[in-house]
């Protein structure tokens, strides 16, 4: 079981997407990289933010980094950010992602209406991160 969010956690869910034949055909036409960033909640155990990467082109996993600066992570076509427990709810499936960027849970920067053509592809996304046995920082002993 990896830690959320972690280098460890990051590396599994990358994997999964690489090995996705769902996700090769959902993200067929998708063209755009994707930073995420998990806000700082110290009084959580997340005493910063964290940034990671992921570099998605036709249903293919291109790249992907953990632990990016701002600078780095800012330069992505696509930016969705929220805090710990935002994500830490994302990652239970608690709510969906397109319904996360609509109620505001999560921040998109980038074009609404282009993740809205790919809902399919970016509901795989989400899946595969609820698919990472993960543990959470708040949570441990």
């Amino acid at each position: 079981m990896a830690l959320f969010p972690s280098e460890s956690w990051w590396q599994d869910y990358t994997d999964r997407i690489k090995a996705s034949e769902e996700m090769a055909e959902a993200g067929a036409t998708w063209e755009g990289d994707i930073s995420f960033v998990v806000q700082a909640e110290p009084d959580k155990g997340l005493p910063h933010d964290v940034w990671s990467w992921l570099d998605l082109w036709h249903g293919q996993c291109r790249g992907s980094r953990y632990g990016l600066t701002p600078e780095e992570g800012e330069q992505a076509k696509f930016i969705i950010r929220g805090t710990y427990s935002r994500w830490k709810e994302f990652v239970n499936k608690e709510f969906g992602p397109i319904q996360g960027m609509m109620t505001g849970k999560l921040k998109l920067k980038g074009d609404i209406f282009t993740v809205i053509r790919h809902v399919k592809a970016v509901t795989v996304l989400a899946n595969i991160a609820a698919s990472v046995p993960s543990e959470f920082v708040d949570e441990q002993a």
